[in-house]
């Protein structure tokens, strides 16, 4: 009796989990509910009524709403960053200046509206999914011939985590009508301005605490943090190259420094001519650092048994540029040689 009220007892409580976990069940498995998830319309907002709070919470880039596949299996996460510099810095080469902080756009984007804000300046023009903001014209009592305005740009860094904050300033005669459409110079104005907003912008992110919360993250500015500057892709024929969305001449300098600071042996280089060429022995961690008496049995030649000559050449493509490396020497396969070596130059691009 008891062995019959147990056998029929498991197999109410099976047949049960089976309805209430199955396909019709309460608690049915709704991981792969994204995969058939239909598209509707925006919502429809009368116009006499503010339709900002009911904007995009989660923005999913253009471009990756284009080429992005479905897949069944996680994804490897990405490797970790390992040589960060914390902080605010102001950075210039050819004249431009810009912030880099290490916080995520998202992050970025509410504080420099509040600094706006703290000086009581109105924006005229916010746009988070594409990072940029616009100040209304500012008439200042001690300038009366001209009116200022600003445009800011957030961009995300190098590395995930980063940001760049970009100015733009334009100014405009006071005894003119104030213009209804705007065309940004490629150049501010006044240089002498567009350095002392940034500057003024960098100490008050650099005193605000709640920089690197991610409580104080706009969830609008989101989208800005798939597009970081530097990534490992590959190309048509499937060979790893670093790509940059920066200009050929920042390009040439970050990667000049990444190796200098890598302590990779550049042998020559060519800034005409595009190209590094270096030694690199591969990705040595301070654990394997031999001891004394293994400097000793080895003699202390396998470094430069691993030693290999690189050919780095930058290519502009306009929008990018493309870095690719080769070894000089093709009787051995350095494939995965190759690839430490560009994942190196992209962990010390600062």
């Amino acid at each position: 009796m008891y062995k019959m009220l147990l056998i029929a007892s498991l197999s109410l409580f099976f047949g049960s989990c089976n309805y209430l976990a199955g396909d019709d069940g309460p608690f049915r498995d709704r991981s792969g509910d994204y995969l058939v998830a239909p598209i509707v319309p925006a919502m429809d907002i009368p116009q006499e009524l503010d339709s900002y709070t009911l904007d995009q919470l989660y923005v999913i880039p253009e471009q990756l709403a284009v080429s992005a596949e479905v897949f069944e299996d996680v994804p490897m996460p990405k490797p970790i960053e390992t040589r960060r510099s914390e902080g605010v810095r102001l950075q210039v080469l050819n004249e431009r200046l810009w912030i880099v902080l290490d916080a995520t756009p998202g992050q970025v984007w509410p504080l420099v509206r509040d600094y706006w804000t703290q000086l009581q300046v109105s924006l005229d023009y916010e746009n988070p999914g594409s990072g940029i903001m616009e100040t209304a014209w500012l008439e200042v009592d001690d300038d009366e011939v001209t009116r200022h305005k600003y445009r800011m740009t957030i961009e995300p860094g190098l590395h995930s985590g980063y940001s760049e904050i970009y100015a733009v300033h334009l100014e405009n005669l006071r005894s003119d009508p104030t213009p209804v459409i705007v065309t940004w110079p490629e150049i501010s104005d006044s240089p002498d301005l567009e350095r002392e907003v940034l500057t003024s912008l960098s100490q008050y992110l650099a005193d605000r605490n709640d920089v690197y919360q991610a409580s104080s993250a706009s969830l609008l500015a989101g989208s800005i943090e798939a597009e970081r500057k530097a990534n490992i892709v590959e190309d048509e024929q499937g060979e790893q190259l670093l790509e940059l969305r920066l200009d050929y001449d920042r390009a040439w300098v970050v990667v000049r420094t990444a190796l200098e600071d890598a302590e990779i042996s550049i042998l020559d280089f060519d800034r005409d001519e595009a190209y590094f060429n270096v030694r690199f022995s591969g990705i040595r961690d301070e654990d394997d650092e031999p001891g004394f008496i293994g400097r000793i049995l080895r003699g202390g030649n396998d470094e430069r048994e691993l030693e290999r000559d690189f050919n780095l050449r930058l290519l502009n493509t306009g929008s990018t540029v493309e870095v690719v490396a080769e070894a000089l020497e093709a009787n051995d396969d350095l494939t995965e040689l190759t690839h430490d070596l560009l994942f190196v130059i992209s962990d010390n691009l600062s």
